[in-house]
């Protein structure tokens, strides 16, 4: 398993991964494009990818722009094993390098993916929209959290 910078040669199976889970699933694949991908890892911030065997199973994008995690996925046959957790930490841990704004995200309610946020520390912020929580992540709480 390999965690590296991602690639303008990664993102058709960044797409891949997106497209596979089974929650906070897109309404529309289409919605999310690769021209998309291409600005938030090349200019918005930057993303990294998790390698096993040559495949792209998960993938995690930070947006310096809106400070704002815009993606962190595990294609599902891959969920339970880490990826996340490795994945989460480089991309803040670089994050709160560039800046020490605070950082937020938005995922659906009841979701594996709440109970993540809510187990690394992060801070629940009220609603994004009507169908997600809002959680926030201090250059503070990062620093000082459980993750270091």
């Amino acid at each position: 398993m390999t965690i590296r910078e991602a690639t303008v040669d990664d993102i058709k199976q960044i797409q891949i991964v997106r497209n596979a889970v089974t929650e906070n699933t897109l309404s529309d694949p289409n919605l999310v494009t690769d021209k998309d991908c291409e600005e938030f890892i090349t200019k918005r911030g930057k993303g990294w990818v998790c390698e096993i065997d040559g495949h792209v199973v998960g993938f995690a994008i930070a947006d310096l722009k809106e400070n704002n995690i815009w993606a962190l996925f595990i294609d599902p046959k891959f969920e339970k094993k880490g990826i996340g957790r490795q994945l989460h930490k480089t991309m803040l841990d670089w994050y709160f390098t560039q800046t020490k704004e605070k950082l937020w995200l938005g995922t659906a309610f009841n979701t594996r993916a709440e109970q993540f946020y809510r187990k690394a520390g992060w801070t629940e912020a009220g609603t994004h929209g009507p169908k997600e929580i809002k959680f926030e992540m201090t250059y503070d709480d990062w620093t000082k959290g459980p993750n270091h």
